[in-house]
């Protein structure tokens, strides 16, 4: 894994795809550089499959953004569970921590389009697109 990812999770995949405000943050030079949790990239399929998109073009399209997608893995399971304290009180999800997880093992910056994690304090740069 390149030294200069960056970690998109579900809401900023969804912005690109959707060309929702925001997206234009996400550069096709930042891009190449994007990767995902397996946890974030089954949130994106299940929103593209519940509109009914076909589910291989659903994938296609979730994966489209990414450079790489990485495993979620024990020690990303056990940072998630250990990060409730931390987020309890914003309403993340085990989605957004698994992503968050995944950021903070690759001490990596995580994109989001959700306003609240801009109150997060975790050492990795959080940079919300919208």
């Amino acid at each position: 894994m390149p030294m200069n990812s960056i970690v998109l999770d579900a809401s900023a995949i969804m912005a690109v795809l959707n060309r929702e405000p925001g997206a234009e943050t996400l550069t096709a030079s930042l891009l190449t550089h994007a990767v995902s949790s397996t946890v974030n990239l089954a949130e994106v399929q299940s929103k593209l499959v519940a509109r009914g998109i076909d589910l291989d073009d659903a994938w296609t399209a979730a994966l489209s953004p990414l450079a790489d997608i990485l495993d979620f893995t024990a020690e990303h399971a056990k940072t998630a569970g250990s990060l409730i304290a931390e987020t309890r009180s914003l309403g993340l999800s085990l989605g957004d921590r698994a992503c968050l997880a995944l950021a903070l093992g690759l001490q990596a910056p995580v994109y989001t389009a959700d306003r609240s994690w801009k109150k997060l304090k975790l050492g990795i740069p959080i940079r919300v697109i919208r």
